[in-house]
């Protein structure tokens, strides 16, 4: 099993450099990776952890780097290595598999979560069966009674892969908007 490419492209759109034209929204290609996206914050709001699982490809790589901030001199320039969480598809399990049991304290009482993804653009690739996919998401988190409620706002740029006829995630780079989260943990996902 080859492992997914890391996506080369995230610094010039988290630098707000526009690159290639997406997709036009009436594009099948397109229609589908919105669809899919639609489904997936559908599954992770409705806490149906297994069923986003199974969106997952094999190889998936999900990666949320810690933002630097930096002059425009070193724009470019990153704490390379230094991820909120780096996941495959075992460690997405295991996630998975520990917020089902008792022992998922940070989200017991359970969150009361919407994913609101927006800003979808498709982008063709070399594979005939892979495109990417660049959204925004802004994650509304509200747990208990007492605390006030939390967002997480983030730029998505995943990569697509049709298997036996079904689109799956092949790799997701979260881009957050804050150096500092403002969020008491990241037992949820983006």
């Amino acid at each position: 099993m080859n492992p997914v490419p890391e996506i080369r492209r995230p610094l010039d759109v988290a630098a707000g450099r526009v690159r290639a034209r997406s997709l036009p929204h009436n594009d099948p290609r397109h229609a589908r990776a919105h669809h899919f996206l639609n489904e997936e914050a559908a599954a992770l709001d409705a806490h149906d952890y297994d069923s986003w699982l199974a969106l997952m490809t094999a190889d998936i790589r999900y990666r949320m780097p810690v933002p630097v901030t930096v002059s425009r001199s070193t724009e470019g320039i990153t704490g390379a290595g230094i991820d909120h969480f780096d996941d495959d598809w075992y460690s997405l399990a295991k996630r998975v598999a520990r917020l089902q049991t008792e022992h998922a304290w940070t989200e017991d009482p359970r969150s009361r979560i919407r994913h609101l993804v927006t800003n979808v653009r498709t982008f063709a690739t070399d594979g005939p069966l892979e495109s990417e996919v660049e959204s925004s998401v802004l994650l509304f988190r509200s747990r208990g009674d007492s605390r006030p409620p939390e967002l997480v706002c983030a730029q998505r740029i995943d990569r697509l892969r049709e298997v036996a006829g079904e689109l799956r995630l092949a790799n997701r780079l979260v881009l957050v908007q804050e150096s500092v989260l403002r969020t008491q943990n990241l037992a949820i996902f983006l």
